[in-house]
């Protein structure tokens, strides 16, 4: 089993790189079955809060698509934008687009004179010794869970003067948790197999990733727990005994290709008829532009997705 952070990076370099996510240190070892996959080492690394507030002129960069669809949210201007192959807001249209998000041109960034540059701490290992060369401030924002993401959400609205819109955002997810909270309340948790599949490959998910935290927030039980990382390489037989009620089915990078490859896998080995999850039709492909692997604004949306999913008794109620 290669190594998740190897994995994304193919995935998103075959998709345009147009998720902002998934990056690793070269070299790093591969994880053997049931042992835990080393995501990019920045999985380790705590988050560059935005510094203080300030009420000078800015000019800020975003380089992942995330973290640029937040800036739209809370009303931020950008001098600078990631390229993908994802659609933008639509206020950014003719900003200066800055690469990749896995590889931003330095050259470009430093070219636009940027006070503030903004990433994800999914890329952090491989970044932040560039922006640091290049004497350029950058800050990772923490999008691995809906919580984290929030505090996010808050810092850079204080610094920016957008408290009020930040805070408008925050409370759209909260209002959303408590509501699954509350329809939830009393029901036994289905027990969940998450799988991240990239071109080639698939990894299992744990609580610590993005989509292991919707999952827990939409009402659901990990059959992997305990685990202080985010993907566990595959061990079908370990899984086999856990027997979850549903699996999910997460694509990163080239979706329509990672879906082909998940069918062929459940067609052709045999050990996957014997989940109950298979035999019941609980088995799920989740729409990636909602489930990537980092958080989004559209939390509030992919936690309706996963509710649905996991309590259908839940739609049939008036």
């Amino acid at each position: 089993m290669l190594l998740l952070a190897g994995l994304l990076a193919a995935g998103s370099l075959a998709a345009g790189c147009s998720g902002g996510t998934g990056a690793s240190a070269p070299g790093a070892p591969s994880a053997s079955p049931g042992s835990p996959a080393q995501a990019d080492p920045s999985a380790s690394a705590a988050p560059t809060a935005p510094t203080a507030p300030t009420a000078e002129p800015y000019r800020l960069i975003s380089t992942t698509v995330a973290a640029t669809q937040l800036a739209d949210a809370i009303g931020l201007e950008l001098v600078g934008i990631p390229t993908s192959s994802k659609p933008l807001p639509e206020r950014y249209r003719g900003v200066t687009e800055v690469g990749n998000p896995m590889t931003p041109s330095m050259e470009i960034v430093k070219s636009l004179e940027p006070t503030e540059v903004l990433s994800v701490t999914t890329l952090q290992y491989d970044l932040a010794p560039m922006f640091d060369k290049a004497g350029i401030r950058a800050t990772f924002l923490d999008f691995t869970s809906v919580e984290s993401m929030s505090r996010e959400i808050r810092l850079l609205g204080e610094k920016y003067g957008a408290e009020k819109k930040a805070q408008a955002l925050i409370g759209k997810f909260d209002a959303k948790i408590e509501e699954i909270r509350q329809k939830t309340s009393g029901r036994k948790a289905p027990t969940v197999l998450i799988l991240l599949g990239v071109p080639g490959s698939y990894l299992v998910a744990t609580e610590k990733s993005y989509i292991g935290d919707l999952v827990r927030l939409a009402g659901g039980k990990n059959i992997v727990q305990g685990e202080d990382v985010e993907y566990l390489a595959s061990n079908t037989e370990h899984l086999q005994q856990a027997d979850p009620d549903v699996i999910l089915r997460a694509a990163h990078g080239m979706p329509d290709e990672v879906v082909a490859m998940f069918d062929r896998e459940f067609k052709r080995n045999d050990i996957w008829k014997h989940f109950s999850a298979v035999q019941q039709g609980r088995v799920y492909d989740l729409p990636e532009p909602l489930f990537p692997t980092t958080g989004t604004i559209e939390a509030d949306a992919a936690l309706d997705y996963t509710v649905r999913k996991l309590y259908p008794e839940l739609e049939e109620k008036p």
